[in-house]
């Protein structure tokens, strides 16, 4: 599979400013368009609202697209406060990239998914791809509906969609952008700065999570891997570790013994208990070699090495 020309989404939020410089790395800087409705500043950036298909159209037939790595999405918490919004972005915007890609014959079309598809009747432990997706906020509806339309546009016309179910997601790099395991990032930051923590989940609400170096390897190679090999689609499980903000919090005393946290669940805390407390994620490491590197005790430590660095 060839990556000529690839256009990065929503290359300002989280996974994308960290994906946009790996991508530029491996196929050059030349290949890579960033975009996004903030301006970030690349000097290849490029505005695109995906909720406008005329727009969307333009910059992929200008610019010969045949990649596109579509990351622009509204997240958890930031969904409940504008559910317009984010069935504007999740759904409409996800349906002009994928008419789009039809339309220009583009060969690849990644769109990461989330542990957010999952409802209070997922079971908790070891979930696998196929189970009960009933979610409670505007988020995780958008984010099935969009595997299913992925799935829909590969198996009706032939359009190579790919995705994974991310959980929540650690760098030191790039801020958290409105989700609700945004509070570990958060805590981390805190107590490397001295300060203490207010957390908005209570001690005990345990998350899977995936540090951001594992999170960009497994999805390139899910880009890369070979399509023969492939027998799920948009929905693959993806996840390195659980742990609950207690457990975190403790870790953290390890390296700074003052350190506290107060909790103080508010509306967040609702959807953290709609989700499993960790994934089956055999398929992916069958299917295209899903192996992350780094466990909790690692991240943490890694994570306060490059902050105290900043």
């Amino acid at each position: 599979m060839t990556f000529e020309k690839i256009l990065v989404t929503g290359a300002g939020g989280q996974i994308g400013s960290e994906l946009v410089p790996l991508l530029s790395s491996i196929f050059g800087e030349e290949r890579v368009i960033p975009s996004d409705v903030k301006e970030i500043k690349d000097k290849r950036f490029k505005y695109l609202d995906v909720t406008d298909k005329n727009s969307v159209d333009l910059l992929i037939e200008k610019n010969k697209v045949d990649t596109i790595f579509h990351l622009a999405a509204i997240l958890s918490a930031s969904g409940e406060n504008n559910p317009e919004l984010a069935y504007r972005v999740n759904v409409e915007g996800l349906h002009n990239i994928l008419n789009s890609s039809l339309k220009n014959k583009v060969n690849l079309v990644m769109i990461p998914s989330t542990i957010g598809v999952f409802g209070p009747e997922t079971p908790k432990e070891n979930v696998p791809i196929e189970t009960i997706t009933r979610p409670t906020t505007i988020y995780g509806i958008t984010k099935v509906l969009a595997e299913q339309l992925g799935y829909y546009y590969y198996r009706r016309f032939g359009l190579n969609v790919r995705g994974l179910r991310y959980p929540g997601l650690l760098s030191y790099k790039s801020p958290p952008g409105g989700g609700t395991t945004d509070y570990a990032i958060e805590m981390i930051i805190k107590a490397v700065k001295g300060e203490n923590y207010s957390c908005f989940l209570r001690q005990n609400s345990k998350l899977p999570m995936m540090y951001m170096p594992d999170a960009l390897e497994a999805i390139m190679k899910l880009a890369e891997a070979e399509d023969k090999n492939l027998k799920h689609r948009t929905d693959f499980n993806v996840s390195s570790f659980s742990f609950t903000p207690a457990e975190l919090e403790s870790k953290l005393r390890e390296y700074y013994p003052s350190f506290t946290v107060n909790y103080n669940p508010d509306f967040r805390q609702n959807i953290a208990d709609s989700w499993p407390w960790s994934l089956d994620s055999s398929a992916a490491k069958k299917e295209w070699n899903f192996s992350p590197s780094f466990n909790f005790d690692q991240t943490v430590k890694d994570m306060i090495y490059n902050l105290k660095g900043r």
